[in-house]
């Protein structure tokens, strides 16, 4: 008869140094891949929604509609000397042709003189504006009117003084 085989032993670990990271397991190993495919999927998922806001905006900003805020029927269209920015009350802005510093502004003259012209838009907001004799030809206080600016540190100069809801080259909203 032959003597039984002792069963073999496992080789045994030496136990990790205290505050010592783990050794990696099958579920940590699975866990980190799971953390690692939810943060892939969030980046491009992200980066997919940029790049649509992106496209989406640059398009419909390029190209309003005609009876749109900005359109061609309305103040400030493509024509205009704003650029198209429809029923903006006031707010800076730099060119691409040129890359000027340009403020807005839509509201009532508060003060004229024949160097500055003072305008107070609804929300409040008050701006003064220098001018020659031939930018504000026809403005009185008391208008409503959109003025496009050219900005050079603290001073902003006015180039285009209209009444507010006119057209560019002088056709008003009655006009016809």
């Amino acid at each position: 008869m032959t003597a039984p085989h002792p069963a073999p032993k496992r080789p045994v670990a030496p136990e990790p140094a205290w505050g010592a990271a783990p050794e990696p397991g099958p579920a940590r190993k699975n866990r980190s891949a799971w953390i690692a495919g939810g943060t892939a999927a969030v980046l491009i998922a992200g980066g997919g929604a940029a790049v649509w806001a992106a496209t989406s905006s640059s398009s419909s900003a390029a190209e309003p509609s005609a009876s749109s805020p900005g359109g061609q029927n309305s103040p400030g269209g493509p024509a205009g000397p704003d650029g198209g920015l429809g029923s903006v009350l006031h707010g800076e802005f730099v060119t691409s042709a040129d890359g000027t510093s340009k403020f807005t502004q839509t509201g009532e003259v508060t003060a004229l003189s024949a160097t500055s012209l003072t305008a107070k838009s609804t929300d409040g907001f008050t701006k003064v504006y220098v001018i020659d004799s031939a930018t504000a030809t026809g403005i009185k206080t008391g208008e409503d009117v959109t003025i496009v600016a050219t900005v050079n540190g603290a001073t902003a100069t006015a180039t285009s003084v209209r009444e507010a809801g006119a057209q560019p080259g002088g056709a008003g909203p009655g006009a016809g």
